[in-house]
């Protein structure tokens, strides 16, 4: 089944053209790739997909119907410039933003404790953002846009700030994800993680 169908979607700012006709179909439990340079307009289709922009033809369907505001609670968002609000706590970070997709504070709270403890986190639970390292900050990120179980997950450069054993562990965590039938939409510039992680490729 189709999670997500971008269609004929075409974008420009001004005079310059990003996308143009770019198409493409994302199943239950597959991973795309999505390549290309700086400017290709890789972070902009991501974007769209998310609703932060518009396009200016195509559309975009999610679950076969015209991608909607509410379905995006059902979408998990990792974006190259991080978002994450520096004087709260982690825990506490992460439970807002679950709480921002529908999920009730009980099953915030319970979800959050257990994706801590799964990435070797639970001593960040109460440290503010501020405090942690850039690394620490991204499993965080991660963790608030898998933390409402997404049917969608879009993972625009997910390995920056990551050593190697934590670029594993999160390998590990997304072929988790796609085994449980989570469809993947990862933006990167590593070749050997797109090569393992994903089905196909869509060069921009």
């Amino acid at each position: 089944m189709a999670i997500l169908q971008v269609e004929h979607i075409s974008k420009a700012f001004g005079s310059h053209s990003v996308l143009s006709d770019v198409s493409f179909r994302l199943d239950a439990g597959q991973a795309l790739a999505i390549l290309g340079s700086n400017g290709a307009g890789k972070t902009t289709l991501l974007r769209i997909i998310n609703r932060i922009l518009e396009p200016d033809s195509g559309q975009v369907l999610f679950d076969d119907h015209p991608l909607v505001q509410p379905d995006l609670d059902r979408i998990g968002y990792l974006p190259e410039e991080r978002g994450l609000y520096r004087r709260m706590r982690a825990g506490e970070q992460v439970c807002y933003l679950a709480r921002l997709k529908g999920m009730s504070k009980a099953d915030a709270v319970a979800a959050a404790r257990q994706w801590f403890d799964r990435l070797g986190a639970a001593e960040w639970w109460n440290r503010p953002v501020a405090r942690l390292s850039k690394g620490m900050q991204q499993k965080v990120q991660f963790i608030a846009a898998v933390v409402h179980t997404p049917r969608l997950l879009i993972l625009d450069e997910p390995f920056s700030g990551f050593d190697a054993d934590n670029a594993d562990m999160l390998r590990r965590e997304i072929l988790s994800l796609k085994a449980a039938g989570t469809a993947v939409l990862l933006s990167t510039h590593n070749l050997q993680a797109a090569s393992d992680l994903c089905d196909n490729t869509l060069q921009l």
